[in-house]
């Protein structure tokens, strides 16, 4: 279980940073290509506390699915914004960016440095370049949206909002579901397209990070994306085995969860819960579950390469880690 040191969601907001200080390393990569292990290397030559950068670590009770690190890793140097909430409840950009804030300014108070280590590119650009004042999530709206899906279809979703923000329909695949859902969410609580919106506050963004807060990201990317997809076929395959199904089995059991939450709707916890609603095989299952972690790594990938400031690491190099070490220069200018 997570140390004493972990902290949970503050809504105090930030203080002001010291100025003067280096940027804060961000360490981010798609699932599989070993940030934990580079994170753990820095933290053995330098006094650092990790911030996560996973909206899926922070849920308790949801550690093998999420390849959460394991009780002696997160003992070995102080973590953050893991096990924070309950799968019931919801975490968002904006709680994370003022979490993150607020941490950044308490390790480096304790004479520390922190480093942002994850995946969730959405949550770094939050950090990075500031908030949409956007509508928040309704669940009895999502509710709403999941059961006409599961009556027509994601692609007949995706063909009202084409209707409705075509701009938006245009860059969305059919049955990219999660965010069908969320422009038509949108525009329904807003009665305005999401494109509209978005363009509309390009300019009146504000930064959300504190005005003196830099950033320098290492990027860990591979090579060879087979390879990747191998390591993310041998995990899912050891997460099987390590007990994920009985981990789900578990969350189904409360009673007071369903998969239209933000946590069920986790890459692969989605997958097993319907396969213990009996609507698909093993087999279906697993292949499901590893399709959609590949698409979790091609937007991920995506992400870290519409980031220009990034330094790229070959995550499949066998010095990666070395590399890595040599680029971090934490606590430099």
């Amino acid at each position: 279980m997570p140390n004493d040191l972990m902290t949970t969601a503050s809504p105090s907001g930030t203080a002001a940073p010291a100025s003067g200080h280096a940027p804060v390393v961000c360490l981010l990569g798609p699932t599989a290509s070993g940030k934990t292990a580079a994170a753990l290397a820095l933290a053995a030559q330098t006094p650092i506390e990790i911030i996560s950068l996973d909206s899926a670590l922070v849920y308790r009770e949801m550690d093998i699915g999420t390849a959460k690190p394991s009780p002696t890793e997160l003992t070995a140097v102080p973590h953050h914004l893991i096990d924070i909430i309950d799968p019931a409840d919801s975490y968002s950009a904006a709680q994370f960016v003022t979490d993150a804030e607020r941490l950044i300014v308490e390790i480096r108070a304790r004479g520390r440095e922190p480093l942002i280590v994850g995946g969730t590119m959405l949550y770094y650009k939050a950090l990075t370049q500031g908030l949409n004042d956007l509508p928040q999530a309704d669940p009895a709206l999502r509710a709403e949206l999941d059961a006409l899906a599961a009556e027509r279809g994601w692609p007949a979703l995706h063909a009202m909002l084409g209707e409705v923000d075509p701009v938006t329909a245009a860059r969305l695949a059919p049955n990219d579901a999660q965010r069908i859902q969320r422009a038509l969410e949108i525009h329904r609580l807003s009665g305005h397209p999401m494109s509209a919106l978005l363009a509309r506050q390009a300019d009146e963004r504000t930064f959300a990070g504190a005005a003196d807060l830099r950033y320098r990201v290492i990027a860990l990317e591979p090579s060879d994306r087979a390879v990747l997809h191998a390591r993310i076929a041998t995990r899912y395959d050891a997460m099987l085995a390590g007990g994920f199904i009985e981990e789900v089995q578990r969350l189904r059991a409360r009673g007071d969860l369903q998969p239209a939450l933000p946590s069920i709707r986790c890459v692969g916890y989605r997958q097993v819960w319907e396969y213990l609603d009996g609507e698909t095989d093993f087999d279906t299952m697993r292949e499901r579950g590893l399709a959609a972690t590949r698409q979790l790594c091609k937007r991920q990938l995506t992400w870290l390469r519409s980031t220009p400031e990034r330094e790229v690491v070959d995550c499949l190099a066998p010095d990666y880690v070395a590399q890595v070490a040599r680029l971090a220069r934490i606590g430099q200018a």
